[in-house]
């Protein structure tokens, strides 16, 4: 099982930028695909961005592509979510997800192993 904890979110007006973190450890993520989800008040968590560990490909939401950028530190064991000019619709709770998969999934019942999330607030 892999254990997973989500740093660097908070509070930041719309048009700024959040870099958050998310730093893995248990086990190798080789053959792992990790991605980020959201969830805001009221609604159902979605996927926002993820990628596979062991070649780097990625893939986005397209409400957030151009936007957001998924990157990974293999030596660091640690994922991030590089987020730039943030809307108020962007506010929510950002969760990090395993899957012993290579292949992303944006259906958030394919994960394994979850963080406890970060919250994110953009002011308008």
């Amino acid at each position: 099982q892999v254990q997973l904890v989500e740093s660097g979110g908070g509070l930041v007006q719309a048009g700024g930028s959040l870099r958050l973190s998310c730093a893995a450890s248990g086990r190798t993520l080789v053959s792992y695909s990790i991605s980020w989800f959201r969830q805001a008040p009221g609604k159902e968590r979605e996927f926002v961005a993820g990628i596979a560990w062991t070649d780097g490909r990625t893939y986005y939401a397209n409400s957030v592509e151009g936007r957001f950028t998924i990157s990974r530190d293999n030596a660091r064991n640690t994922m991030y979510l590089q987020m730039s000019d943030l809307k108020s619709e962007d506010t929510a709770i950002y969760y990090c997800a395993a899957r012993a998969r290579i292949v992303i999934n944006t259906l958030p019942e394919n994960y394994d192993s979850w963080g406890r999330g970060t919250q994110v607030t953009v002011s308008s």
